[in-house]
């Protein structure tokens, strides 16, 4: 023993391989509680197959030590040797000391490797052996949550919360409040997140989003606005608190909100377009403008984004604005044949005919069954004197809506003029 605590001096003196050595050069004299003693200082240090090494020796010595193949089967859990850890596991019977806990484990296992009803058959034989035991009766609610049985785990996270409130650092409250917020239930989720003594972030932040899904903007707000008092720099809250003030009426305190998560998130492209939005509601356009446009630039395909500039530029007949966002986003290599059509019509607008041609010849063979393009497309080959292609373009027009009459009464007097 006195080679053992040697060997301990010296790793606390952060003599790691003169440790080691001293243990593996000790190891073939030790006798069997020594190396036990050894095996518990190879897994503290992390050395877990030379612990296994040595555990594996003594349970063939003494192969009814339960706690040998406990310890063995959790290192196999360690290093994901799972098929062994069951095995081990499984030659544990009732009249075993640590059968409850091998139980456990066991479910732990079949449930990562997808074996649903065998961890809950394991479970269920644990639970009959300790009827009154939380943990239990935790992992049951837990293993029925993961599996999207969101009301089956609420009788069993009700029995364990009723036997031991928090289980690890777990408050079972919160596990109540997600699965019945799960369960589309959201006045009863609010009612547990109430019982929750715990001021964690992301449980503020869950109860805050289930009040605001339940139209509790109230709680929402004032919830997420403890949560930024007690972490300013949990980044999630600032989008959802400024939409909580939008839909309570609340704009100008809306717009503030996103401005405030941009300076602690300024590469947010959802928080810039919120704040754009936002400002421009307001009349402030140039603003919103400029921050649906950062948007754009920390994400070209951010097509939300774009959409707005667009619909907003042709409400204000700034088609020159329309025409360099899109030929920045194709140079960008955002190839979106919707914005070829939005940048003809741009084209045409500034009578840039030529231009818009292109672009319109450019959209067509990926926009060839959209009925809105091609009529579109052909009243621009009227005008531009294109009649042949015209008439064809409003050909495959009238082949995917015969019943515009219009249209057909237009291509028939185009071509009595051609005639």
């Amino acid at each position: 023993m006195e080679e053992i605590q040697k060997a301990v001096r010296l790793m606390e003196e952060h003599k790691t391989e003169e440790a080691i050595n001293t243990l593996t050069t000790y190891l073939p004299e030790a006798d069997e509680e020594e190396r036990f003693t050894i095996a518990e200082l190879y897994i503290q240090w992390g050395m877990l197959e030379e612990a296994k090494l040595v555990l594996h020796e003594l349970i063939q010595r003494y192969p009814k030590e339960q706690e040998l193949k406990v310890m063995m089967a959790e290192i196999h859990i360690d290093l994901d040797e799972d098929d062994e850890a069951i095995e081990l596991l499984n030659q544990f019977g009732p009249e075993d000391e640590d059968y409850l806990q091998a139980l456990v484990q066991l479910a732990d296992l079949y449930q990562a490797q997808g074996l649903y009803e065998v961890a809950e058959q394991k479970l269920l034989t644990a639970k009959q052996v300790e009827p009154n035991s939380a943990i239990i009766d935790f992992a049951l609610g837990e293993l029925a949550f993961s599996n999207g049985e969101y009301m089956k785990s609420v009788p069993y996270y009700e029995n364990a919360m009723h036997h031991q409130p928090v289980i690890g650092d777990i408050e079972v409250a919160t596990r109540l409040a997600e699965a019945y917020a799960a369960n589309g239930e959201f006045e009863k989720s609010l009612d547990y997140f109430q019982k929750v003594e715990e001021d964690n972030p992301d449980v503020m932040f869950r109860y805050g989003f289930v009040a605001f899904q339940a139209n509790r903007n109230d709680i929402a707000i004032k919830v997420w606005e403890e949560l930024i008092e007690k972490d300013p720099y949990f980044q999630s809250v600032y989008p959802h608190l400024a939409q909580a003030y939008d839909s309570e009426g609340m704009p100008n305190e809306a717009y503030k909100m996103a401005k405030k998560g941009l300076e602690k998130d300024e590469f947010n492209k959802e928080l810039y377009h919120l704040a754009g939005t936002l400002s421009h509601r307001q009349g402030n356009k140039e603003e919103g403008y400029r921050l649906m446009r950062e948007a754009v630039a920390l994400d070209p395909g951010y097509k939300e984004a774009v959409l707005f500039l667009i619909e907003n530029y042709k409400e204000d007949a700034d088609f020159e604005a329309i025409i360099e966002l899109i030929n920045q986003l194709i140079s960008f290599g955002e190839e979106d044949p919707n914005y070829l059509w939005e940048l003809a019509q741009a084209y045409e607008e500034e009578e840039q005919f030529k231009e818009a041609y292109e672009q319109y010849k450019q959209a067509y063979p990926s926009l060839k069954e959209d009925t809105d393009f091609l009529k579109s497309y052909g009243y621009f080959l009227v005008e531009e004197g294109h009649m042949k292609e015209a008439q064809q373009v409003f050909g495959e027009y009238l082949s995917i809506d015969p019943t515009d009459t219009e249209v057909e009464d237009f291509v028939e007097r185009l071509k009595e003029q051609d005639d």
